[in-house]
């Protein structure tokens, strides 16, 4: 009698795996996965100084900039570039959280993150490898 209830549960719990890949990425989850791979593929530049000089020599694929930001001036200045060089940018909410997906955190041995710093600008120079979240956003640059 449990061997019977194991087992619809075994399924039900098959069947949402698989339908989870075939659905498609948010806008942030596939940002997620663009920047862990250039994260990987030493493909990022990260705090003012590396990103400004990224977007300055069109080194730059894609600019992440927070939202949240205390300095004005800082914000001009990269919406400025992009613009100027016609990169792409998008702005997220959280600066902890662009630090957490830049790499700028430890990694405890549960796969969760400590001691994360914040981090205001990221610039994407190489994507890497092709991927799913990388197709997902360059859709919604066209879009957009």
């Amino acid at each position: 009698m449990s061997d019977a209830g194991d087992d619809i549960q075994v399924e039900a719990v098959a069947e949402v795996t698989t339908e989870a890949p075939k659905g498609k990425l948010s806008v942030e989850d596939a940002l997620k996965q663009v920047l862990k791979n250039a994260l990987v593929h030493d493909g990022l530049a990260r705090g003012l100084r590396e990103c400004a000089k990224a977007l300055d020599k069109r080194q730059a694929h894609l600019c992440v900039l927070v939202e949240a930001c205390t300095e004005a001036e800082y914000i001009k200045l990269i919406e400025a570039l992009c613009a100027e060089h016609k990169i792409n940018l998008i702005k997220v909410g959280d600066a902890k959280l662009l630090g957490e997906w830049a790499g700028l955190c430890k990694i405890d041995r549960e796969g969760n993150a400590r001691k994360v710093v914040g981090c205001s600008c990221v610039v994407v120079k190489e994507y890497g490898v092709e991927s799913e979240g990388l197709h997902v956003l360059l859709d919604y640059f066209k879009n957009r």
